[in-house]
């Protein structure tokens, strides 16, 4: 389990849903909100795992490498998600658990797949519980900042380079961890 790719892997991909939190917070109440955001991280990794583990079964490690293409794409994709959560009559916890969902499973899915790719289950486990402690810190911790001004502002102002940069960085140590750069290299290397 690497440790410093998991925490920067966990806030690039939320980063963008932390703005989004500050208005939750003020919003919901706090347990609904750390609850639900808790079950959607841990629900969306299991997703990411499990998809991992069955990709792996049938191609070599190398050729999955590929998939650290995928956060670099993303970084360079420009996208707005834009959430609508004026359903009235749900529970906070299914409103912001869907708000999550739908606003982050495509890049979850798609940064931490690559990331758990060929993680044993006991690391899984202890990864889950990573990812979990550090669920509920960023909620104590935005918590603490919602009504920061100067906070939010440099969120509003940097927090989408700052995730395209992570993202990216994400990318390359897949292509590198994979040793998907060094078979390619290998073959052009043959070719020529």
């Amino acid at each position: 389990m690497n440790i410093s790719l998991l925490t920067l892997t966990f806030l690039a991909v939320n980063l963008d849903f932390f703005i989004m939190m500050l208005f939750l917070l003020k919003k919901y109440p706090f347990r609904a909100v750390l609850f639900a955001y808790l079950v959607g991280n841990l629900l969306l990794m299991s997703v990411s795992f499990v998809a991992g583990q069955v990709l792996e079964a049938f191609l070599p490690e190398w050729l999955l490498g590929v998939l650290g293409f995928i956060p670099i794409y993303l970084a360079f994709r420009d996208d707005d998600d834009d959430e609508d959560d004026d359903a009235k009559g749900k529970s906070p916890f299914w409103i912001v658990l869907g708000t999550y969902l739908s606003v982050c499973a495509g890049c979850n899915l798609s940064i931490f797949l690559p990331v758990l790719l060929g993680e044993s289950w006991l690391t899984f486990a202890e990864t889950l519980l990573y990812i979990g402690i550090l669920t509920v810190i960023i909620v104590f911790v935005l918590r603490a900042v919602a009504d920061n001004k100067v906070v939010t502002s440099l969120i509003d102002r940097f927090g989408e380079k700052l995730m395209k940069i992570c993202y990216i960085l994400i990318g390359l140590y897949v292509l590198l961890d994979s040793g998907f750069l060094v078979h390619v290299y290998g073959l052009i290397v043959k070719l020529f």
